[in-house]
């Protein structure tokens, strides 16, 4: 059986003789001792270790062969020589890693401002539009739609005629239209007008000539058609218990306009305009001045004389 060799391990190297051997690896770079590898191998390291000795030798400093030779083995390894790593991607994130300082704040400062930015519109527009569109949803198909049925349910209880009756359906009917197109201000101004039309019911008017100082109490007008004709008017006001001027939805017979007015011209035959200048040109006060009514459930005024269509202006 043959015997098995078994090499010894390799000396450990003190941390003394590691640092000794760089200096001796610096000291030949330095001094440009490295031409020496135009010698042969074996006459070079001796050429190497004799100078090296002269060199410490000069310095007063006793280095042992062994670390010399040492040096000089480092030297031609390249022991103590840095070579750069090869250009890699890893190298190239590792590069950018080291150089976070230049680039991080300025990366960082993008990425807040624009968390900023998102969160401003977020926050501050999207959020409150989504809310807004969601309030005028809700308002479009319940909210106008139930508040028209109850302005409207409040009117027909008050409707005393069929004319009245019409007038309420008419406005509810363009106000269910107006929200089921999205249109919110007109479905508001369609309750608007059952709200009118519910207070105009309720009220119990007496019709009165209007006979104040300073104010008209009739006209005549000459038509452009016919020169030699006139069309005589009483000018009138609505008034309630105390005598208050209430509004009242008048239509125009000259221009066929609609609108709510304290005060219109009423057209009457020329004796009845005669009749009461002449009691008015007495005591400047129209004795018989109540000439019809607006009742209680009607919308329009009814005359106790013979009464035509109305004016708005004079």
């Amino acid at each position: 059986m043959s015997a098995t060799t078994v090499s010894a391990p390799a000396p450990r190297q003190s941390l003394d003789d590691v640092m000794l051997a760089m200096d001796i690896v610096d000291t030949l770079r330095h001094r440009e001792l490295a031409l020496e590898k135009e010698l042969g191998g074996a006459a070079r390291k001796d050429a190497l270790v004799a100078r090296l000795k002269e060199i410490y030798a000069a310095q007063g400093i006793e280095v042992p062969d062994r670390i010399l030779e040492d040096g000089v083995k480092a030297l031609d390894e390249q022991r103590f020589v840095y070579a750069p790593p090869k250009d890699s991607v890893a190298v190239r994130l590792a590069r950018f890693y080291i150089g976070r300082d230049r680039w991080m704040k300025p990366v960082a400062f993008i990425l807040g401002t624009a968390i900023f930015v998102t969160a401003a519109y977020e926050f501050g527009f999207d959020n409150p539009r989504e809310a807004r569109a969601e309030r005028a949803h809700v308002e479009l198909t319940v909210e106008l739609p139930k508040d028209l049925a109850a302005a409207r349910d409040a009117a027909v209880a008050l409707a005393g005629s069929e004319q009245a009756k019409a007038r309420i359906d008419a406005a509810y009917r363009d106000g269910v239209t107006a929200a089921k197109a999205g249109d919110a201000p007109a479905a508001r101004a369609a309750i608007g007008e059952l709200e009118f039309l519910t207070a105009a019911l309720a009220q119990d008017l007496t019709i009165r000539v209007v006979s104040r100082p300073g104010d008209y109490s009739g006209v005549f007008r000459i038509p452009d058609d016919a020169p030699d004709a006139r069309n005589y008017y009483l000018i009138v006001e609505a008034v309630d218990a105390k005598g208050r001027a209430q509004t009242m939805e008048i239509s125009s017979e000259e221009d066929q306009k609609t609108a709510r007015v304290e005060k219109w011209g009423v057209r009457v035959p020329e004796s009845v305009f005669n009749a009461i200048s002449a009691d008015k040109a007495d005591d400047q006060i129209i004795q018989h001045a109540d000439i019809g009514a607006k009742p209680h459930g009607e919308l329009t005024p009814s005359y106790e004389i013979d009464a035509g269509g109305a004016i708005l202006e004079w």
